[in-house]
């Protein structure tokens, strides 16, 4: 099975591709704008996906598309999520009429708005930022197109993902280098919002098991099923990884359209990893 995976040199990408290479059944094609960060063992692309007239042909007719490009992901209110929205349509449409088996693609939590208790994949999706708009519209138009084409369609909806990688944009990372930097104070929220958090492994080993399945498809939802408040959380991760740094709690407000507690199910995750 050949799968191409694009945005494969970010943060989550990175970690996806090391556990789909040890699929020794798996041809995996890796493309991104840059590719610096790739395993060099690796068949990597670099190009611009949205230049592209035959993708699929390009990239060698892969059986799998896993679409995790995306910018400017961790800068919510950025216009460049709207401004890409078409071309990320018209770069999925070019592979659902060209031949490929499945398209699979990273959503968000966000693309559901304010919301306060469980999601799952019937829960109704108001977004409220140009980053939540655009997954959300990118999520219902990749639909339109499995179902016109006849390609299985899988939405791999994210949630807050906890690593140590300085490389990354998440507030796990921002601790991870600022610690590695000497500083021995990080400004942080009150952080009372609790979140359902997964550890980088285990979301980049759910999603490769999702990917390689296709049982279970539509919208499932990454996460460990279970909310945990923020400064627990970040207390723990700073504690496991012995980082001698301190949360200034306060030093900033929490963001107006952060929900109080909202968490994920797992039931299809589970079904999918527990056979």
């Amino acid at each position: 099975m050949k799968v191409l995976v694009t945005g494969a040199n970010g943060y989550l990408g990175c970690g996806i591709i090391e556990q789909l290479i040890k699929k020794t059944e798996v041809d995996v094609v890796a493309c991104d704008i840059s590719t610096q960060n790739l395993n060099g063992k690796l068949k990597t692309i670099q190009c611009d996906l949205f230049s592209l007239e035959d993708p699929y042909t390009y990239f060698g007719k892969p059986d799998v598309v896993l679409h995790l490009a995306w910018r400017d992901g961790f800068v919510h209110y950025s216009d460049s999520h709207v401004e890409d929205l078409y071309k990320h349509y018209l770069f999925l449409g070019k592979m659902a009429k060209s031949g490929v088996r499945k398209i699979a693609v990273l959503g968000s939590m966000h693309e559901v708005g304010f919301y306060e208790g469980c999601i799952n994949e019937d829960t109704s999706c108001n977004p409220i930022t140009q980053y939540g708009i655009s997954k959300n519209a990118l999520r219902q138009l990749t639909e339109i197109i499995c179902k016109q084409n006849g390609v299985l369609f899988q939405w791999l909806r994210g949630y807050y993902i906890v690593g140590s990688c300085k490389n990354g944009r998440s507030i796990f990372s921002k601790i991870a280098l600022a610690a590695s930097e000497g500083e021995r104070c990080f400004p942080f929220t009150m952080g009372q919002n609790q979140y359902d958090f997964i550890d980088y492994d285990e979301f980049t080993m759910d999603v490769v098991k999702a990917i390689m399945q296709d049982e279970v498809l539509g919208v499932i939802e990454i996460c460990s099923g279970q909310p945990e408040k923020l400064s627990t959380r970040v207390e723990k991760f700073i504690k496991e990884n012995g980082y001698d740094i301190e949360l200034k709690y306060g030093a900033f407000p929490d963001r107006p359209y952060d929900s109080k507690a909202v968490w994920g199910s797992n039931d299809k995750i589970k079904k999918i990893v527990e056979g």
